[in-house]
């Protein structure tokens, strides 16, 4: 065994008299992280209890608590007549240059040891401000959600005697009762003719992408998107070794000659498409084109995959059926949410498609998330059943019908000689094409500093085309007044 600790136990073991930890824990923590380290060795003696207390400045009683937690975590072991030391089975860091550059703080790595895949491909920034006001790319406005009718028939299931069989593992594709209800809300809201056990839930759109992604797409498959394309889909089908097509989009959405053309000459795996709002310039899909799209994925066997991320406002007259509800040769997989109906941080989606799909597409998905939140959509079901969550979407179409109409009118009154826009028939989100000369990150990091946030995720600037895709769902009248007042300013400031 080794002699006495010589090392400065003191600085070592520094006290934070103001943290919330126990100090005899702060005291073994930091202990246990010196052994770790090797800056105590195994042998090394370790002072008394009572010499600790002293070093330390601390009642005996915590040294000796200090001492228990270390041994009961195996790093010191008490002889008797002897004293305390560093056990001999104590895992240390080699000797040499890692020791000598220890400066007896307890650090975490700030890199791994280690190599691994690093995908620039995903490196994409989450979109996050503390700007008052905010264009989004067409969420909701969370103020207007029925929380009050959520937590209610939440708490509900949590204090219900039977609960216990939403706090077990249960059926991989969701919440049965759920998967009832949405049957029968999506069967009459959306005229398809499908049953339990043709749905999947997620925990948002993006997680149905890549499921569905994971599943369909090998490496070097081609996929065909729109061009313009929701940016997320593309990175999703690219991390799955996918070959990227652009197709162009025009006022009736995908051009469906383009992608016969393809077709023609490459075997194509995947189309995606967004056809009730197409991301992001907000057009619909016309109905002819639909039923071209579903005959020339009979015709030469691609998977159609049918994004309707906000199928639920349309505000003119009835919404044009999904592709899924015409489908009678599963070929479309269909991806929904209420995301977009309720509030984006409540993760509710779902995945549509034929039985034996759906079986497999479970087994994926055991292996990521091992089924769904079973309490929030039983809560989610009940609304269903209720009618809480149609109530809300009808009051809702309203406000964010009166939310667009503001916004349009402003920029055809305010704007009209920097930028044009089409009215979009639903959905939360308005696309708008600027002058070229109008330098729009310019514009998005000056209005940054009188308090709009506008996102670069919501510019589309190249040689040809000037775009911001300006969500208004999340402001109301007031906000959306005062937002595009500032935009203003640094649209005009910018032209001079």
């Amino acid at each position: 065994m080794s002699s006495p600790v010589e090392i400065p136990l003191k600085n070592i073991l520094a006290i934070d008299r103001f943290s919330e930890t126990p100090v005899y824990m702060q005291i073994a923590r930091k202990m246990i992280n010196t052994i770790q380290h090797g800056v105590l060795v195994p042998g090394v003696k370790l002072p008394g209890t009572r010499a600790l207390a002293e070093i330390l400045q601390i009642h005996r009683k915590t040294a000796v608590a200090a001492y228990t937690e270390i041994d009961a975590q195996g790093w010191i072991e008490t002889i008797p007549n002897k004293g305390t030391f560093v056990t001999m089975k104590s895992l240390v860091m080699p000797s040499g240059p890692l020791r000598q550059k220890l400066d007896y703080t307890a650090v975490y790595p700030e890199k791994t040891g280690f190599t691994f895949r690093q995908s620039m491909l995903l490196d994409r920034s989450v979109s996050v401000s503390k700007a008052e006001l905010e264009f989004t790319d067409g969420l909701p406005d969370v103020r207007l959600a029925p929380m009050d009718k959520l937590s209610k028939a939440y708490s509900s299931v949590l204090k219900r005697k039977n609960n216990n069989r939403y706090l077990g593992y249960s059926h991989v594709e969701g919440n049965e009762y759920f998967r009832e209800q949405l049957t029968s809300y999506l069967n009459n809201t959306r005229g398809l003719h499908i049953g339990k056990e043709n749905i999947m839930t997620t925990r948002g759109i993006q997680m149905g992408i890549y499921l569905a992604s994971m599943l369909l797409i090998e490496p070097g498959d081609h996929v065909v998107v729109g061009d313009l394309s929701y940016y997320v889909a593309n990175m999703i089908f690219q991390q799955a070794g996918a070959n990227i097509r652009s197709v162009p989009v025009d006022d009736q959405g995908i051009s469906v000659e383009a992608v016969r053309s393809l077709c023609a000459t490459t075997r194509i795996r995947m189309l995606y498409l967004t056809p009730h709002h197409h991301y992001p310039t907000t057009v619909t899909l016309s109905a002819e084109r639909r039923i071209e799209l579903l005959n020339l994925s009979v015709q030469y066997g691609f998977v159609i995959l049918e994004d309707d991320y906000d199928y639920d406002f349309h505000y003119h007259s009835s919404p044009v059926l999904p592709l899924a509800s015409a489908d009678a040769s599963g070929m479309v997989v269909y991806i929904g949410s209420f995301c977009k109906a309720l509030a984006p941080g409540l993760r509710s989606g779902y995945i549509v498609a034929p039985q034996n799909f759906i079986a497999e597409l479970a087994k994926l998905r055991r292996i990521i998330d091992r089924q769904g939140d079973l309490m929030m959509e039983q809560a989610l079901g009940e609304l269903l059943n209720e009618g809480e969550i149609q109530r809300h979407l009808k009051k809702a179409q309203k406000i964010y019908q009166e939310r667009r109409d503001l916004l349009c009118g402003l920029l055809k009154s305010e704007f009209k000689n920097y930028c044009t826009y089409t009215v979009p028939p639903g959905g939360l989100a308005v696309w708008t094409e600027w002058e070229t000369d109008i330098n729009l990150l310019k514009v998005s990091k000056e209005c940054l500093k009188k308090d709009l946030y506008l996102p670069q995720t919501l510019l589309f600037q190249t040689g040809k085309l000037s775009a911001v895709r300006m969500g208004f769902g999340n402001l109301n009248e007031s906000e959306i007044g005062k937002s595009l007042g500032i935009l203003k300013q640094v649209v005009e400031m910018n032209k001079k």
